[in-house]
């Protein structure tokens, strides 16, 4: 049998890729995420309307986001509930065995921190834009 040169795996790996839809689902994992944020704020009121605490309310919501949207809302879901809880724990039992203060603690962030840092940080630049657009 004849060795297979780089360049002919890749021609032949192309070939047997399946097309992407990203044209489709991206906007649709974009839209899908927004209503389900907007569901989520919606449910949080109607439970605290019922009389709960706000912490049992949150849990609340998030379980029903889960159970009950997550079957045909796909990764628009899944990601920003369950994406930035990984985000946050999955470096944190990587170095766990450094013990809580180096491991533990000090990776926790690592991948999270820089989205929750220039998260901030983008909010607070666009807030004072908006501010200082109201005023002239």
């Amino acid at each position: 049998m004849e060795k297979m040169t780089r360049e002919e795996y890749n021609k032949l790996a192309q070939k047997a890729m399946p097309g992407t839809k990203s044209w489709r689902t991206i906007p649709c994992a974009f839209v899908i995420g927004g209503l389900i944020c907007l569901l989520g704020q919606l449910l949080l009121q109607l439970y605290q309307e019922f009389g709960m605490e706000e912490k049992l309310a949150s849990l609340l919501v998030s379980i029903t986001l889960i159970d009950k949207v997550a079957i045909w809302g796909g990764a628009g879901t899944l990601v920003p509930i369950t994406g930035f809880a990984n985000a946050v724990v999955s470096p944190a039992l990587e170095f766990k065995a450094e013990g809580f203060i180096m491991g533990v603690g000090a990776k926790m962030f690592i991948i999270a921190g820089p989205v929750i840092v220039y998260g901030t940080a983008a909010s607070w630049l666009y807030g004072i834009i908006l501010l200082l657009l109201e005023k002239v």
